[in-house]
């Protein structure tokens, strides 16, 4: 075998979670700056530069491959993820800007656990029972986390739900299309789609941008671009059965920087909560792995 890492490998197992826990750690950042920056820009801005960044970074590709590489059957389903994904992007970054770090974070960690229901309701998938338990363990997980009869819940929760149940949507419609199309088109599709979308509201929203926001601008780009990155290299060197738990890591990164540089108040009940969401993942993950 050599030095080559194989999927379940020590080695791999620890150098994709390390991975994994850098665009987690990342990816908390990338809301951190949103909530930082929206101080002084609006959120529209924020996210056409998180777009427009993955854009420049994907066009070498299409420079390479050529236009031809473009040609798909699936327009109609690459436009229904466009218009979803977007709509998630919007809602979260309302949602980053208006309350709590990690409660925006973890409400949006819900995805993963909608995805079932979704394809159950719309592509008629079977669900199995082991995964319906854990499904309503996470949502448990989210009820000690928020902890709504002792503290005061703000309604841009829902915000953040709306834009979880979005983004559990765009991971179906992938899953439906990954048959036909690889995942490169399936993301300049978007990117090139999210660009062209969040630059539209800019004709009349656009304010001038502080010479020091740039620095925080291309930041942002840089860690969601990192984040992508990263995550993609983990899960191709480990299995999700072994690292996905992980994923929800990025709630306590977001936690500690919401603590760090925003004085947001971290209680008990959000670890319990945050374990409790880990755990419900980690049995997610494998069952729908013996499935």
């Amino acid at each position: 075998m050599g030095n080559r890492l194989s999927d379940t490998s020590p080695h791999a197992v620890v150098w994709a979670s390390l991975l994994l826990l850098s665009a987690e750690a990342s990816f908390a950042g990338v809301s951190a700056l949103v909530k930082h920056l929206s101080a002084s820009q609006n959120f529209e801005q924020l996210v056409f530069f998180r777009n427009v960044l993955a854009f420049l970074v994907l066009a070498p590709w299409l420079w390479r491959r050529g236009a031809g590489a473009l040609k798909t059957r699936r327009l109609k389903l690459h436009l229904i993820r466009g218009v979803a994904g977007i709509s998630a992007m919007y809602l979260f970054f309302y949602a980053i800007a208006t309350i709590p770090l990690a409660q925006a974070t973890l409400v949006l960690l819900l995805s993963p656990f909608l995805i079932p229901v979704i394809g159950w309701l719309w592509l008629n998938e079977y669900v199995a029972r082991q995964t319906w338990l854990a499904i309503a363990l996470g949502f448990v997980g989210v009820f000690i986390f928020l902890d709504p009869l002792g503290s005061d819940i703000s309604p841009v929760v829902g915000v953040a739900f709306i834009a979880a149940a979005l983004a559990a949507f765009t991971k179906t419609v992938i899953k439906r299309m990954s048959s036909t199309e690889s995942t490169s088109k399936i993301v300049f599709y978007f990117s090139g789609f999210a660009t062209v979308a969040s630059a539209i509201p800019l004709i009349w929203l656009w304010q001038p941008i502080p010479a020091d926001n740039w620095w925080g601008l291309a930041l942002m780009g840089s860690l969601a671009v990192y984040g992508q990155l990263a995550m993609t290299k983990a899960f191709s060197i480990a299995p999700a059965a072994k690292i996905g738990v992980f994923t929800y890591s990025s709630v306590i990164f977001a936690a500690i920087l919401g603590y760090w540089f925003f004085d947001e108040a971290v209680y008990w009940h959000m670890l319990w909560g945050t374990l409790i969401i880990m755990t419900a993942g980690y049995f997610a993950i494998r069952s729908r792995r013996k499935n």
